[in-house]
C-alpha cells in the first residue's frame, strides 16, 4: 500500500512476512508505518457507524489517509459521512455492470468527503441470499479493483459483531487486519456480543493466527460502569468513552459529523483517533455466561436464578398418568 513497493509479488512476500509476525500480546514503543487495516465489530444498532463516521473524518482532520468501508448489509456505515445519502454497493454495482457487460471503477463505488474515502460492500436482499457470503465476494471484487496496492493509513472495517457466520469473521478468520476494536455499551446484550468477538479472537488464537483486540469503545457512556467492568475482566483498554449525551443525539440523527476540531466533540475523537492508532493488539481473555451476568446486579439479569431439572413426569403432563405395564416379573425363587 506504499509507493515505494516495486511490484505485486514483492508485496505478497511482505504480506506473508507481516502475517507470520505474532502481533498479539507485542506493545509497540511507536506507532508502525505501515498500513493499519481495523475491524471494528459491535451490536447492531450500537453505534458503530456513529463512531467511525466520526473517527475516520477526525483521523483525516489529522492528516492521515483513511478508507471506511461498511461491511454491513444494511450498508449504512457512511450513511452520516454522506449526510444520509445512500452510498452504491459494490455488490449491487458489480452485479449491474456485470449485466451491461462492463466492468466496475473505483469512481463507482468509492466516495470521499472531509479526506475520507468511503464505500459500502452491500448483501443480499433479505431471504436472498447470505450476507456472509457477500461479504466474501465484496472482498474478492476489492482485490480486483486493486485493494493491496492504495496507500492508506487507516482502513477500518465496520462489521456487525452479532452475527456469526463464516464471512462476517473474515477480518480474524483469514488474518486481514492486524487488530479488532470493540464497540459496546453499558447493556448486557451488547457486551454479550463484544465476548463473543473475544472469543473468536481466542479461538483463531489457538489456531495459530495473529489477529489481537486493541481496545474498547463505550458508546452512550451513562456512567453505570458496567462496559469498563467488562474492559477490566477481558483485559483490553477501553479507547473512549461517548457519552449519553442529548446533542450527540440530535446531531448524529441529523446526520452531522461531530468529529471535527470546529466543533465541541472534537477533542474527544481525537483522543479516540491516536488511542486507535497507538494501541497494540493484544489477547483477549474472554468470559463464560456466567462470568458476564456477574457483571451486572443480579436483580437486573435474572443471574440469580438456579437452574432447575425437569422430569419426565413433567414433559408429560395430563399424559403422565401410570399406564398398565405388559413387562412379566418373575417371583425370585
Amino acid at each position: 500500500m506504499k509507493d515505494d513497493v516495486p511490484n505485486l509479488s514483492d508485496f505478497a512476500q511482505r504480506l506473508r512476512d507481516e502475517a507470520s509476525e505474532d502481533l498479539a500480546d507485542v506493545v509497540a514503543a511507536e506507532p508502525t508505518k505501515k498500513t493499519q487495516i481495523i475491524a471494528i465489530y459491535g451490536k447492531g444498532g450500537i453505534g458503530k457507524s456513529f463512531t467511525l463516521a466520526n473517527l475516520s473524518h477526525m483521523m483525516a482532520e489529522m492528516g492521515k489517509r483513511v478508507l471506511l468501508i461498511g461491511c454491513d448489509p444494511k450498508s449504512d456505515t457512511t450513511s452520516l459521512l454522506f449526510g444520509g445519502k445512500a452510498c452504491p454497493t459494490i455488490i449491487e454495482t458489480s452485479a449491474r455492470k456485470k449485466l451491461a457487460g462492463e466492468e466496475v471503477k473505483i469512481g463507482d463505488v468509492c466516495f470521499k468527503r472531509g479526506g475520507v474515502f468511503a464505500m459500502e460492500l452491500g448483501g443480499p436482499e433479505v431471504g436472498r441470499g447470505c450476507g456472509g457470503r457477500g461479504i466474501i465476494h465484496g472482498f474478492e471484487l476489492l482485490e480486483k479493483l486493486g485493494f493491496h496496492d492504495w496507500d492508506f493509513d487507516f482502513v477500518l472495517l465496520d462489521f456487525l459483531g452479532d452475527v456469526v457466520c463464516g464471512g462476517f469473521g473474515l477480518p480474524i478468520a483469514r488474518d486481514m487486519a492486524q487488530k479488532v476494536i470493540l464497540v459496546a455499551s453499558n447493556d448486557l446484550q451488547s457486551l454479550y456480543v463484544a465476548n463473543n468477538v473475544c472469543s473468536a479472537v481466542e479461538y483463531f488464537r489457538k489456531l495459530g493466527g495473529n489477529v489481537g483486540v486493541a481496545g474498547l469503545v463505550i458508546n452512550k457512556d451513562d456512567h453505570s460502569g458496567e462496559a469498563q467492568a467488562f474492559a477490566r475482566a477481558v483485559d483490553i483498554p477501553v479507547l473512549a468513552a461517548i457519552p449519553a449525551d442529548e446533542d450527540l443525539r440530535k446531531k448524529s440523527a441529523n446526520y452531522q459529523i461531530v468529529g471535527t476540531a470546529a466543533g465541541p466533540w472534537g477533542a474527544l475523537f481525537a483522543e479516540l483517533a491516536g488511542n486507535v492508532g497507538d494501541a497494540p493488539p493484544v489477547r483477549p481473555s474472554p468470559l463464560d455466561q456466567d462470568g458476564l451476568l456477574a457483571l451486572f446486579d443480579s436483580k437486573d439479569t435474572g443471574g440469580d436464578i438456579v437452574l432447575e431439572p425437569a422430569t419426565d413426569t413433567d414433559m408429560r403432563g395430563k399424559n403422565a398418568a401410570p399406564k398398565p405395564s405388559l413387562e412379566v416379573v418373575y417371583d425370585e425363587s
